[in-house]
Formats: structure tokens, sequence, C-alpha cells
């Protein structure tokens, strides 16, 4: 099986998680509908941005046992709706909206880097380092921690917050500093890198003008 199965099996159930878990404590407060919403939409565009742009590392085939253990890996992210629906948490409406704000941000950098990285290689092979990651080198990654960021402030509990820096420090880093070092390979990337953060975008200059690049 590909990786891929596993994560879009977890995408395809947290609609169903997050309402179930609402019909089981019956608890439909507008802050439950919210998260649904947020949560299980996000899924639901996971499904269609594989349709359409699919990422070429959920491609590599894995065992069954390692497709379980995935996604119970990535079942931990269900910890925000658990903790939301269970205790029947409650949120001001300025810590509703800054969670939505984020979440938005997050979902259009996620997804609108996704689409241009594929779209871009499928067309032409080489550094990226326009638009979306002109001053950032994994804006999808930043896109994603935003999202789960909005999700663990709606939560207002310290285990969505630990487990996102979880997955930080033993995914999102260790994949970042690998695709860093794969685009080493380019001549171009040291004046690419000096203009862009690895996560954060870097807004002021530290080098002349890069030339424009391209990234694999």
């Amino acid at each position: 099986m590909k990786i891929k199965h596993a994560i879009n099996c977890h995408k395809f159930l947290t609609f169903l998680i997050i309402l179930g878990l609402m019909a089981f404590y019956n608890n439909f407060t507008s802050l439950a509908w919210i998260y649904l919403a947020l949560h299980g939409t996000y899924g639901i565009m996971w499904l269609i941005k594989d349709r359409l742009y699919p990422d070429q590392q959920w491609e590599k085939e894995i065992s069954v046992a390692g497709g379980i253990f995935t996604f119970i890996v990535l079942g931990l992210y269900w910890a925000a709706p658990f903790i939301i629906i269970s205790e029947k948490v409650t949120a001001t409406a300025p810590l509703i909206s800054a969670a939505i704000a984020i979440n938005i941000i997050g979902v259009f950098l996620h997804y609108g880097s996704d689409a241009q990285k594929y779209f871009t290689l499928k067309y032409r092979k080489g550094l990226i380092t326009e638009g979306f990651f002109s001053r950032c080198r994994n804006p999808n990654y930043l896109g994603e921690i935003l999202i789960y960021l909005g999700f663990a402030l709606l939560a207002q509990h310290w285990l969505p917050f630990l487990v996102l820096g979880g997955f930080i420090a033993g995914v999102f880093i260790p994949n970042m500093l690998k695709k860093d070092r794969s685009l080493s390979r380019y001549p171009e990337f040291d004046a690419y890198k000096a203009k862009s953060g690895l996560l954060l975008p870097k807004l002021i200059k530290s080098s002349p003008d890069a030339r424009q690049s391209v990234q694999t």
C-alpha cells in the first residue's frame, strides 16, 4: 500500500469522527459546529487536492503494518476535537476569530503552495523561487502548522499543542532539512537560501538579488 492511503483514510474519517463525537456527547454547541466545519472541510479538501495535484512524497510504498502505524499516529490530531466536544469547551469570540483567521491563512499557504509546486514541476524541473516560495522554502509546512495551530487554540488545552510540537520536531523539520540537502545540488541554491527562510518567510534581504530558481 502507499503511505497516502493511510493519510487519506484519516482525512476522510475526520468529518465522521467529529460528527460522531458530537452525537455521542450530545454536544451541538456553536464551537463544536465551527470545529467540524474547519477540520472536517480541511480533510475533504485534502482528498480533492490528492486527486487534482497529488504530492509525490506520499506515493511511497509501505507495508500494511506501516500504514496502520501511520494512521494511528495521525489519529493524535483528533485530540483537539475530542477535548472540545467531550469537555464541552467554550471559547470567546476573539479567540474563535483568531483561530479561524490563522486556519484560513494556513489553508491558503498549504494548498496554494502545493498547487504551485505540482504544476510548475510538471512542466519545468528545477528550483522554484517565486510565488509562495519566494521568501519561504517550505510554505506548505508553514500552512499545515498554522492549520493545526488554529485547531489547538480552539481546544485551549496543552495536549493538541504537544501533538503539533511532536509533528514539527519529528516530521516537519527533518523533512525540511532533507529537502534542503536535496536542493543544495543546484548552483542557485545558496543564493536562494540567503533570501528565504526555512519555515518562516525572510522579509529582509541578506544578500544581493538572487536569480529566480525552482524546487524539486
